[in-house]
């Protein structure tokens, strides 16, 4: 049987003006039964429409913050660094990849965009833009493959479809998230202080997205390796 094709899309250094890759985003696929690419950065949209139509799906890894500008908004001084060689790149490849309704899986960065990119906003900086009467660590210290908080699931949605259960234990690593949801997309996880954690959009066969990292976390918790799994699965029908 063949394997599908994932194109996994580069995490970028400027100071090094360099690509690199987290081992957990190509393992995690691998050893889920698919084969990783990791993609170049490009703005060349011939070149983008190209690779949209040449792999099975699509990997939007972590990294730098979204540009507010892409939803309307100015960078605030509590925005992190922003890569607009990523925003371009993937704004032009999610689009495609959509309207050729192939498997794409967001992780961190990735919830972030898919939701900018459908229409909905981001807090840039959640220490100081969110407001809640629950406490939660949403950015932990190392190990990242430990658990920093809960999700909970409502039962018998796309989400719990797959890890089959109503509460998990994630790690968290970020300082932005969903504001204002995109009506395309779907939340189907929360954390306990009420921030979206995991998201599906509408009427695509696999447009999956989530908050936390389980490229750290997928060998410990088999919650977290069912999600590549289940993406590789739609990759490969």
């Amino acid at each position: 049987m063949k394997r599908p094709t994932i194109g996994v899309l580069p995490l970028y250094d400027g100071d090094k003006q360099s690509y690199w890759m987290l081992p957990g985003y190509m393992k995690g696929i691998e050893e889920a039964g698919g084969i990783p690419f990791m993609l170049p950065l490009t703005s060349n949209a011939d070149v983008i429409s190209e690779m949209a139509a040449m792999f099975d799906g699509f990997l939007f890894t972590g990294g730098h913050d979204v540009n507010p500008e892409l939803y309307g908004e100015e960078a605030a001084d509590v925005c992190g660094d922003i890569c607009s060689e990523r925003d371009v790149m993937e704004s032009v490849l999610f689009r495609r990849v959509v309207e050729l309704d192939k498997p794409a899986f967001g992780i961190c960065r990735g919830i972030q965009l898919f939701n900018v990119l459908l229409g909905g906003s981001l807090y840039q900086d959640l220490p100081t833009q969110f407001v809640s009467d629950i406490q939660v660590q949403h950015k932990q210290s190392p190990p990242y493959s430990e658990p920093s908080h809960s999700i909970y699931i409502e039962k018998g949605n796309p989400l719990y479809r797959i890890v089959e259960k109503e509460t998990l234990k994630v790690n968290s690593y970020h300082h932005q998230g969903i504001k204002k949801l995109s009506e395309r997309l779907i939340a189907v996880a929360k954390a306990e202080d009420g921030l979206i954690e995991a998201v599906t959009m509408r009427d695509k066969t696999f447009v999956f997205a989530v908050q936390w990292h389980p490229e750290f976390s997928y060998k410990s918790d088999p919650s977290n390796f069912q999600l590549f799994e289940a993406f590789v699965k739609f990759c490969g029908k």
